[in-house]
């Protein structure tokens, strides 16, 4: 979705959209992927594997969309299901089902406050937005997509060019290739 197109959303509508481009992005690698580079442990990526990452990013989905049913997201108090990361279809199951969830928060859902409980707050929660929120999501989901482009490569396979790169850096991209010509 191109900025002129989300300027006219309403703030959360448009960070969900956001959040949906990268979240397709995910399935869209797991459909080329395969299971064995799925849960291979690359020792240049810290012997982590892209199931790994991507049980990361879904927990973090996860704990933000329940965190909207009780006013109270945690993103330390997460499952860390090993089947996500060891099995692709389940992971891009569960990423769908989120999707379908972000539709429904951007349609129905106002940029409300919310708590969250943070690491370096010693059990105390501070306030947040659910705009606050998917901003964070999407920086950290392209943080990990980063990493995992590097061990789809590592292991011979090419994710889409936009895959891992922060929206910014795009723009900026696209801008300067408009200035050169």
């Amino acid at each position: 979705m191109t900025a002129s197109a989300t300027s006219s959303l309403s703030p959360v509508a448009a960070a969900v959209s956001a959040n949906l481009l990268v979240i397709k992005q995910g399935i869209a690698l797991l459909a080329v992927l395969g299971g064995e580079r799925f849960v291979a442990r690359i020792p240049l990526c810290y012997h982590a594997s892209v199931g790994g990452h991507l049980r990361h990013v879904i927990e973090h989905y996860q704990s933000f969309l329940r965190g909207l049913e009780d006013g109270r997201i945690d993103y330390e108090d997460r499952p860390r299901d090993p089947l996500i990361e060891t099995e692709p279809q389940h992971a891009a199951s569960i990423l769908e089902d989120i999707s379908t969830r972000l539709l429904e928060v951007a349609t129905t859902g106002p940029n409300h406050g919310l708590l969250l409980c943070a690491e370096t707050s010693d059990g105390e929660c501070v306030g947040t937005s659910v705009v606050r929120e998917l901003e964070f999501l999407l920086s950290h989901t392209i943080h990990h997509y980063a990493l995992v482009a590097v061990m789809a490569r590592l292991q011979g396979c090419e994710p889409e060019a936009e895959f891992g790169i922060a929206p910014s850096t795009l723009r900026f991209q696209q801008s300067q290739a408009v200035c050169a010509r």
